[in-house]
């Protein structure tokens, strides 16, 4: 490593523990590299505009966001959750059930695991915690820990990100995302299962099979929304960027024309609040384009490749590998940032040992996603601890149990690679 490099590492860092968001501190410290080092510093801004133009897969981004902020806003969240209600709220513990399984269904549309936890989240733990039938904090817990499900089922805004840095392709990536998103889901339904028993969490009343079709009818305008986004793409009549418009254009819609449940005011409000949100992504990656290309001129990923080389590491060694050190930077590192750049230093030397880049887009997405509920600075945590009222400790005191179970998802994806890439090659996939 450079001495240039090192400065650009330690201006990084110091922006950032001033409070610079991490994308302006990516920026200013590749300039200051670019002028220590003796490079024109138009660079930056060439790199920059190179990126963000030729990128017409970042067109999905504020399309995706724009669709999660509307069905927050609209009728969409409750529709679903009643759904969800009926459907599993019947076993004991079964608003833990509900959380779950809105998640898994509403990550179906919104690709954003923050969207999930503010939206249906919010909604979800007010249930469970009137009346006091579940702790504050094991409301909190188990709603971050299913919120993580949102970015590896289709669609996925970090898997939108993956493939902008490694040119695998979106539609295989949404693919490999499905079958961990269920087994997410499912050990997490086991242990809440597990926990309503051993604290006799309380069996909420039943809704009578005969009111099932009635509710699922109600609901069906939204879940209907990832059945086309999955025809759209899978069926060869939209790419994902299209999707993703297609998908904006439907909650648009379904909440203004047909359910008519918001305002133009409100609808005004989305727009705004989507931008903002978009704006805050944007510049994230326009720090990290510009970050990656100082990375590019140092050689770091080779130099990485050869060091990893010389260790004679195993593609199963280097998965644990990278599977420890992104689990230990998601606990102090925003994940976007970790993807952005962490996760391309490491694929040269994925491709290098035949890892499969779909495989390894979703192992990284998965433990990036864990790293949101993560202690001490995971994203969902600080979320759920603001919408509960409820001291962090707490929260990460229940949380523990489903971090376990979560990191055992993770070990079976990692090491049964088919659990990716068994519907990615059944549609054709030759990887």
């Amino acid at each position: 490593m450079s001495q240039e490099f090192a400065i650009c590492l330690a201006a990084i860092t110091a922006l950032a523990i001033l409070g610079l968001p991490i994308g302006h501190a990516m920026i200013g410290g590749s300039i200051l590299y670019l002028l220590v080092a003796g490079l024109d510093m138009g660079i930056a801004a060439e790199k920059l505009v190179q990126g963000l133009y030729r990128s017409y897969v970042l067109l999905a981004i504020p399309l995706f966001i724009f669709a999660a902020d509307l069905m927050n806003v609209g009728s969409l969240s409750d529709r679903l959750l009643h759904f969800c209600r009926a459907l599993v709220g019947r076993f004991r513990g079964g608003l833990g059930h509900v959380n779950i399984v809105s998640s898994l269904i509403f990550s179906g549309m919104s690709g954003s695991a923050v969207a999930d936890a503010v939206g249906m989240g919010r909604i979800i733990i007010n249930l469970m915690t009137r009346d006091g039938r579940y702790p504050a904090s094991y409301a909190a817990a188990i709603t971050a820990a299913s919120a993580t499900i949102g970015p590896i089922i289709p669609p996925s805004i970090p898997l939108v990100l993956y493939a902008l840095v490694s040119n695998a392709s979106i539609g295989y990536l949404f693919l490999g995302g499905v079958l961990p998103g269920l087994l997410i889901g499912a050990v997490l339904i086991g242990l809440n299962a597990a926990m309503a028993r051993t604290h006799g969490f309380p069996v909420e009343e039943r809704v009578p099979l005969r009111a099932l079709p009635g509710v699922t009818w109600r609901a069906l305008p939204a879940l209907l929304m990832p059945v086309i986004l999955l025809v759209g793409i899978y069926g060869g009549v939209t790419t994902p960027t299209e999707a993703a418009a297609l998908a904006a254009a439907y909650a648009f819609v379904v909440s203004i024309v047909l359910y008519r449940s918001i305002s133009p005011r409100a609808a005004y409000d989305t727009v705004i609040q989507s931008a903002r949100s978009t704006a805050a992504v944007g510049l994230l990656i326009a720090g990290a384009i510009v970050f990656n290309y100082v990375v590019t001129v140092e050689n770091i990923p080779n130099a990485i490749r050869t060091v990893m080389a010389g260790w004679e590491l195993t593609p199963t060694t280097f998965l644990i590998a990278v599977n420890l050190i992104l689990l230990l930077l998601g606990c102090i590192l925003e994940g976007t940032a970790i993807l952005l750049v962490v996760v391309p230093i490491f694929l040269p030397t994925a491709q290098a040992l035949g890892i499969d880049p779909v495989h390894f887009g979703v192992v990284a997405v998965m433990n990036i996603m864990i790293g949101l509920s993560t202690p001490p600075y995971g994203l969902l945590l600080f979320v759920v601890a603001n919408i509960t009222r409820t001291p962090l400790a707490a929260i990460i005191r229940d949380i523990l149990p489903f971090l376990g179970v979560l990191i055992v998802a993770l070990g079976l994806v990692t090491f049964v690679p088919e659990l990716v890439l068994w519907l990615p090659r059944l549609y054709g996939y030759k990887g």
